[in-house]
């Protein structure tokens, strides 16, 4: 009987493992898919390190980021290094 009971706590504790760490990662995961698959130019990004620009050009996984007002300054990235989408 107290190995049942045992065998229930662990499986509990597994499902609640589930519930808080893996199931909001792909939720956070499929929604920064929608995020760069809607991705089009002319979009206003923020990058992983706090960089605001716009994109002016995109490959299948690269993007060509301006940034500022010097429109020489264009860095090409990948897609996964935005974080923020704000459309045009």
């Amino acid at each position: 009987m107290e190995m049942g009971i045992m065998v229930v706590y662990i499986v509990a504790l597994i499902g609640l493992m589930y519930f808080i760490t893996v199931r909001p990662q792909k939720k956070e995961q499929k929604r920064m898919e929608a995020l760069l698959s809607s991705l089009e130019i002319g979009d206003s990004v923020c990058t992983t390190a706090g960089f605001y620009g716009v994109v002016i050009g995109m490959d299948e996984d690269m993007v060509i980021v301006e940034f500022g007002s010097n429109k020489n300054c264009r860095i090409p990235m990948k897609k996964t290094s935005i974080v923020e989408v704000e459309k045009a």
